[in-house]
């Protein structure tokens, strides 16, 4: 089971003696900041004498699609501040076509969009930070950063914040201005500099470029390829800092499925930012409300796993990685801040649990020390068996050698008023949430469950190597040994390869009910490596960019040493300078299943059977049109063998807009799956319609449509959102649930709320 991960390490190290490198720019890039004499005015016109006396980066580089050229059309940033804002300026060189922009909405998709931008660690710690970016439409997005910056998962674009931009459009460049208040973001005053990173996307001529050099295989945000922000006057020392989030909420709702009357209600709750230092922040919450949330897109699961939905809720967002690291993404993480607040009922509908407060202080203590705590309380919510519970967490994390760390982990969940004979009366909430293993299981709630642990996280100075090792440990009232989970893993990027290979082990009695490890309602217990390698080909073509072919292997056994799962997938992607893509994919999968199972209804009885041995091969074809056009398309073609029987399955998006005012969508999957007769057979259909409508950069109306015949669903959400003034909102939300076979109504919900930011 050792030889196909070992292969690949030993190839791995092999490759890295033989790889080129790509000249980077002059080590110690730096730029200076001084305070500035005057007044900024942000109006697109860079005339104001501290403009005009600031240094200037410029001769950016491209990243993207080749790393050895300057960009087609340079890009210049100016830096000063006073007392309360951080300026930046940035003039973008261009021509008269027109810029690629989807909408006039905030916190556009960066993939999809020209923007320019900046990423700042003001910690000088090489890890965290935040970045802003800015649109030729003056349409802004922010977001934190963790991990370095080294991947898009580093990247989370759900923080929101205050601050005020302007771009003026001219005929060969367009300028943007960005006033950030110091008392948005957390920053030490102490250090002399901070590590930044300046990139900008031209999508319209498909390049990416940035002031400090980086490689074609990194993402040039990082901050390993970041240069140095140097102030030579010092900027303002952080003092109080409190920001009051109050919101009021009205809703009236109707149950018409149950035949239940109206009920109308009125509420309100607010959240609280307090700067304890200047790195280190508590955050407070009242009975929070998520009902203005983007809802999850649905999708037809057809694993035996459960499928991770990505936390929106603003609260749980800043420092969000403090609490998420732990664990490995995807497999076992001991804190998943969605099982706070939100539960699936026995049919399978995400239900809100009403939250009473909560409580969170987050940030740097020092040069090297990282700590996060938090405190939830939710209420009794008795249609789902839940008492009252309380979540604790706690994470202290050390920053060792350039970029790693060592972080200690600890995660309480306890339900409240249990009494020493009542417990039966509820469901166990994990089971609850496990609805998708096909059986609603009455079993003793847990009083308490705790998860005791330690990570140690690798990121290498110039991101070649990084890896995670971890061993966790639960706790209960119920079970007694084999609760541990555990993981190592160690990936390698270079120019020409990549490669990861990894071995994950889970205890049968491990239980993180607070986190997600979707195989614990599957498996007793569970081992097996992990391993994936891909290689790019940059071929002389004036229509590929590049080529990657790659392995993935994927094995998991019982603690017995038995055989439950494994997959051979081999794919070739092809990535075009129009910004198409291909991909093919075959996978080869066997499968011994370890419990019951019912591919075709998650709720109904099982007809694949504990020990049943299953083969097949499938296929899967995906290409995505050029991302620049007002019409794009996308499309996703499987088939092949599935369990004992066949599947077709065509899926993919269509999309028009109307630049930048918004645009129509429309995304589907149709899944036609043919088993024996003893087993069934079952055509499932999702399509989700979607308008998105940005009638000026404050005022947008979205209309998210989901039809799901699997569930008998149809789910409608509408929003319109007035950002009457920066951070403060007003939101009109009506969601329509029907029945897929009949459009009758099932229940009906209309919100108002608003809310406003205070700066005290």
């Amino acid at each position: 089971m050792w030889r196909p991960l070992s292969l690949i390490l030993i190839l791995t190290g092999c490759l890295s003696l033989f790889t080129p490198s790509v000249a980077q720019n002059k080590p110690g890039l730096e730029l200076p900041i001084r305070k500035a004499s005057g007044t900024i005015k942000l109006d697109g016109v860079l005339d104001e004498t501290d403009w005009k006396k600031a240094s200037v980066a410029n001769d950016f580089f491209l990243n993207y699609p080749v790393d050895s050229l300057p960009p087609t059309f340079q890009t210049e940033a100016r830096f000063t501040f006073d007392d309360h804002f951080f300026y930046i300026s940035f003039v973008c060189y261009d021509d008269k076509a027109p810029q690629v922009m989807q909408s006039l909405k905030r916190d556009f998709d960066p993939d999809l969009n020209d923007w320019v931008g900046l990423t700042i660690d003001p910690y000088k710690d090489f890890t965290n930070g935040f970045y802003f970016l800015i649109s030729p439409f003056g349409v802004q997005h922010e977001g934190t950063v963790s991990g370095g910056g080294s991947s898009s998962d580093s990247y989370n674009s759900s923080w929101d914040n205050k601050w005020y931009s302007h771009v003026v459009r001219y005929n060969d460049r367009w300028i943007a201005e960005l006033a950030i208040p110091f008392k948005s973001f957390r920053y030490n005053s102490q250090v002399d500099h901070w590590s930044i990173s300046l990139v900008r996307k031209d999508l319209k001529h498909n390049q990416v470029s940035s002031w400090v050099r980086a490689p074609i295989q990194y993402n040039p945000g990082s901050f390993a390829y970041s240069g140095k922000l140097v102030w030579n006057d010092p900027p303002p020392k952080a003092g109080t800092n409190v920001s009051v989030i109050p919101y009021l909420i009205a809703s009236s709702s109707q149950d018409r499925e149950n035949n239940q009357p109206v009920v109308n209600t009125a509420g309100a709750g607010f959240d609280a930012k307090v700067g304890l230092t200047p790195a280190l922040n508590l955050d407070l919450t009242v009975n929070p409300d998520f009902s203005n949330v983007d809802v999850d897109q649905q999708i037809i699961n057809l694993t035996r796993f459960e499928y991770q939905f990505p936390e929106r809720r603003q609260f749980f967002l800043e420092n969000s990685d403090l609490f998420s690291s732990p664990g490995f993404t995807g497999y076992t993480q001991p804190f998943f801040s969605r099982r706070i607040g939100l539960v699936n009922d026995s049919s399978g509908n995400l239900v809100k649990v009403p939250i009473l407060y909560g409580a969170r202080v987050s940030g740097k203590l020092g040069e090297k020390w990282r700590i996060g705590l938090m405190n939830m309380q939710t209420k009794k919510k008795e249609s789902l068996g839940l008492p009252e519970q309380n979540y604790s967490v706690a994470v202290i994390q050390r920053q060792v050698f350039s970029r790693s760390n060592i972080d200690f982990v600890f995660v309480d969940k306890h339900s409240l008023g249990l009494g020493a004979y009542d417990s039966t009366q509820y469901y166990h909430d994990s089971l609850v949430k496990n609805t998708w293993n096909g059986k609603d299981t009455v079993k003793m709630l847990h009083k308490y469950n705790r998860v005791l642990g330690t990570d140690f996280n690798l990121i290498t100075k110039n991101n070649r190597w990084g890896g995670k090792f971890y061993y966790h440990h639960s706790f209960d009232d119920f079970s007694k040994g084999d609760a541990y989970s555990y993981a190592g893993y160690l990936n390698y990027t270079s120019r020409n390869v990549s490669v990861l290979g990894a071995w994950i082990g889970i205890g049968k009695n491990y239980h993180a009910e607070a986190g997600f490890v979707p195989s614990q309602a599957v498996y007793p217990g569970s081992m097996g490596p992990f391993s994936r390698v891909d290689f790019k080909i940059y071929p002389k073509s004036k229509s590929i960019v590049f080529m990657s072919p790659g392995l993935e292997i994927d094995y998991t056994l019982l603690p017995d040493g038995t055989l439950t799962d494994k997959t051979f997938s081999g794919n070739y992607a092809i990535s075009f300078r129009n910004t198409a893509q291909f991909n093919a994919i075959v996978k080869s999968v066997y499968q011994k299943l370890p419990s019951d199972f019912n591919l075709l209804d998650p709720k109904g009885d099982s007809t694949f059977l504990k020990g049943q041995v299953f083969q097949w091969h499938e296929y899967n074809i995906k290409y995505s049109s050029n991302t620049r056009k007002l019409f794009t398309y996308s499309i996703n073609a499987l088939g092949g063998e599935l369990y004992n029987g066949s599947r077709i399955g065509i899926g993919g998006a269509i999309r028009y807009r109307v630049q930048p005012y918004g645009s129509f969508s429309v995304t589907f999957d149709y899944q036609d799956i043919k088993l024996p007769p003893a087993y069934g057979q079952a055509k499932f259909l999702l399509v989700s319609p979607r308008l998105d409508l940005t009638f000026t950069k404050k005022l947008f109306l979205t209309t998210f449509v989901q039809y799901n015949d699997r569930y008998n669903n149809v789910n409608l959400n509408t929003r319109l959102q007035w950002r009457f003034k920066p951070a403060s909102d007003i939101f009109i939300v009506y969601t329509d649930n029907y029945f897929a076979d009949g459009f009758l109504t099932r229940n009906q919900a209309l919100v108002m709320k608003i809310t406003y930011w205070f700066n005290l």
